[in-house]
């Protein structure tokens, strides 16, 4: 299989057993590992040696400076039974069923890793022998004599969430420069939308942050959580999901903002980022509670838990983020219908998006 992994840029770690092999790649939020054990040559290990022998592969690679490892265990089996028991309860461990060609995903298994379900299906639906001429030729185009496997891994970049954070951060950088001429520009509120029918600041209140603690409590998210879902949903899918989460959000900043008939200005990304962590949570719940490395325990209490510091701060647009949460939920959902497969501003008087 070492041809299929080249192909998708992972790298080799051979060890003293020839069963046992670790191929790696390094993503934005750390390493993904997958680890494959060759089940089939009268190979007999226990439960805790199997536990060992996972925890020395991550403990190699933290050794090495890698803070995040997220691996994947890979068991080719022709006796499933056999091998089942190894990874009965690891939500990350898979099985090839080597005799009839599939793949086998348990019900309390992750139902992806980082695109590899999708690989290994495409692999075994082929037949070894084909795939394996394939990798050959992708890993031959990752040479310095073809780049058409590079501009694919570049492609393959969460580059409409790299673009999302640069324009953020430079959008600030040039706040600083200006004083408040964008912000009395871009703010959204009703009262500034009303007077002049300025429409245009239920967007570009998106691009404006408070101060840089308000900009980097944002954009931490953002990155981190977007590449999960940009990586899942698509580069227009995610936009879509962004800036229709950020929209709505503002909308239900208005509808509060009228109900309550409190006037404010507000500002941030907050609704959008909210949005993106819908989305997520959608995904995850998709995946039957767990995506990759998030479960919906962990997502649901980091988005209650934001929602909650909201309530109890001041200047906090809240009903924004709700929206905003909602928002992405929904519209993955739609995505999901429709394609199966798959701190305050005190300074300046802002709530923070």
């Amino acid at each position: 299989m070492d041809e299929l992994f080249c192909a998708v840029g992972y790298e080799k770690i051979p060890t003293n057993l020839p069963e046992y092999t670790f191929y790696y790649r390094r993503e934005n939020q750390g390493i993904t590992v997958v680890f494959v054990i060759d089940y089939r040559r009268g190979l007999y290990i226990s439960e805790d040696q199997y536990e060992h022998m996972k925890s020395q592969g991550v403990g190699f690679f933290q050794a090495k400076g890698a803070a995040d490892v997220h691996m994947l265990t890979l068991i080719l089996a022709e006796d499933t039974q056999a091998a089942k028991r190894l990874c009965a309860g690891d939500s990350f461990c898979w099985m090839i069923d080597t005799g009839n060609s599939r793949l086998m995903i348990h019900e309390n298994q992750t139902a992806d890793f980082y695109g590899w379900r999708a690989i290994l299906e495409e692999y075994l639906a082929k037949g070894p022998d084909e795939a394996e001429r394939d990798g050959r030729s992708a890993a031959e185009a990752d040479s310095p004599a073809g780049g058409d496997w590079t501009r694919e891994r570049i492609a393959a970049l969460p580059w409409v969430n790299i673009c999302l954070v640069a324009v953020n951060v430079l959008v600030f950088l040039i706040c600083t420069f200006t004083g408040d001429v964008l912000y009395n520009k871009g703010a959204f509120g009703v009262a500034e939308i009303m007077a002049d029918g300025s429409w245009y600041r239920i967007f570009t209140a998106l691009f404006l942050h408070a101060d840089v603690r308000h900009l980097f409590g944002n954009m931490i998210v953002l990155y981190y959580v977007g590449e999960i879902v940009e990586k899942r949903l698509g580069h227009v899918r995610y936009a879509l999901v962004y800036f229709l989460a950020g929209l709505i959000g503002n909308i239900f900043s208005a509808g509060y903002e009228i109900l309550t008939a409190q006037p404010y200005s507000s500002v941030g990304a907050s609704g959008a980022v909210f949005g993106v962590e819908g989305a997520l949570l959608f995904l995850v719940i998709l995946n039957h509670g767990r995506f990759e490395y998030v479960t919906t325990g962990r997502l649901v209490f980091a988005i209650a838990f934001s929602i909650y510091c909201g309530f109890t701060s001041a200047n906090v647009n809240n009903a924004a983020h709700i929206g905003g949460v909602l928002a992405g939920f929904a519209a993955a959902a739609l995505i999901a219908v429709m394609r199966p497969h798959l701190e305050t501003g005190k300074d300046r008087g802002f709530n923070e998006n």
